[in-house]
């Protein structure tokens, strides 16, 4: 007896699996996915491409010529049940600079009002907490962080701007995120980080990855403009 089985294996066509874990953002599920794909790539079993954590599943990339997909399944049922062990020291969060408001965020005032605080309390909200990392996906480098404090947890446009500029730090909900390149998007903009999220000349081309801790802190503009 395996006892309860808490997740799920999905097929996802000839070439891919996906296990799905508990349906909700939490950072103890979010926990048992990077673990269990962190697992399956140390495992390093043959034809497998790639290994995608999310919120709350993994996506496991193979060749169906070159892979034991029964080998596959026994280590996902032999990783996927067990809870991550916590960090004896977890690592400081990633400071990020960011300036907020003005035409550098401004939809501020939006969130503000949301909240039903002035500008200054909502970027005080903001710069409070340490967000998670729950996962890296839209387009390369664009993490998907969270649990933003539900007083400023305004939610997205209902029409996205066709362009938000490489470096805007927005909300979506309970979710906070940085736009690693110029794209459309709807998440409210409160400021913008003078640095790149994903560089591809850069030896890590990748700022954050899941399961980061990272907290915003403020900088005027002269900041902002001496750093950019």
């Amino acid at each position: 007896m395996r006892g309860v089985i808490d997740f799920r294996v999905v097929p996802a066509g000839d070439s891919a699996i996906v296990v799905e874990f508990e349906e909700r953002i939490d950072p103890a599920v979010n926990a048992r996915a990077i673990s269990l794909a962190e697992a399956i790539e140390g495992v390093a079993i043959a034809g497998v491409r790639d290994v995608v954590p999310t919120y709350r599943s993994v996506a496991i990339y193979f060749d169906p010529l070159r892979t034991d997909y029964d080998r596959l399944l026994t280590e996902v049922h032999a990783h996927a049940p067990r809870t991550p062990a916590a960090a004896a020291a977890a690592a400081p969060p990633i400071r990020i600079p960011v300036c907020y408001g003005g035409e550098l965020g401004p939809d501020l005032p939006a969130v503000a009002k949301f909240g039903q605080v002035s500008e200054d309390e909502a970027v005080q909200i903001h710069t409070a907490c340490v967000y998670r990392v729950f996962m890296l996906g839209f387009v390369p480098g664009f993490a998907y962080m969270g649990i933003v404090d539900a007083r400023i947890a305004a939610p997205r446009h209902p029409t996205p701007r066709v362009r938000v500029p490489s470096g805007a730090v927005g909300i979506a909900g309970v979710q906070t995120g940085i736009y690693p390149a110029d794209t459309p998007g709807g998440w409210q903009l409160i400021g913008r980080m003078p640095a790149k999220p994903f560089d591809a000349g850069r030896p890590a081309p990748f700022l954050l990855k899941a399961g980061d801790g990272v907290q915003f802190y403020a900088i005027d503009r002269v900041e902002y403009d001496g750093l950019a």
